[in-house]
């Protein structure tokens, strides 16, 4: 026995339904990206840091300079942008390293950090203000990039790395 309500009630679980998948894959494509995915890449990165900080006193660093100051093993390294003051008697620098491991950051971490103790030994009786900004830096990890930041702008900075995710 065929009601006539019931060919409607199907016509409309059958439009509930499509509207619903509908909505469910546009809200899937929209919003960009997510937090920390893939896509996020390390000229993106480096463009968002430059844009919210003036890197007008700081030269940009080669990979043998990244191998000087943060005594990293070049292999582990998928790529990277660093930069430090034109001057030796300022601390500003920064890097973000893209590695090939995220299992590799803590070693990475600990490297930087043997550059910010021996910046903390070399400023802080000679130049204080220096040696505030180095004991105030950013240090952190994303994914597989490491971010590091001593500079006036280092909260901008950090702000700029953490939006590019």
């Amino acid at each position: 026995m065929n009601t006539p309500w019931k060919g409607k009630t199907r016509g409309w679980l059958a439009a509930i339904l499509a509207i619903a998948v509908v909505i469910g894959l546009l809200s899937g494509c929209a919003g960009g990206r997510g937090k920390g995915t893939a896509a996020t890449s390390l000229d993106e990165i480096g463009e968002k840091i430059g844009q919210a900080a003036d890197l007008k006193e700081m030269k940009k660093g080669d990979l043998k300079k990244l191998q000087k100051l943060y005594n990293i093993d070049p292999d582990a390294v998928e790529g990277f942008i660093l930069y430090t003051s034109n001057s030796n008697v300022r601390a500003d620098e920064w890097a973000v390293i893209q590695l090939k491991d995220p299992q590799q950051a803590e070693n990475v971490k600990a490297g930087i950090g043997q550059r910010i103790a021996a910046q903390k030994i070399k400023f802080k009786d000679y130049r204080p203000n220096e040696f505030f900004l180095v004991e105030n830096h950013v240090l952190k990890t994303k994914g597989s990039f490491v971010f590091f930041a001593v500079s006036q702008e280092a909260e901008q900075m950090e702000k700029a790395f953490d939006d590019a995710f």
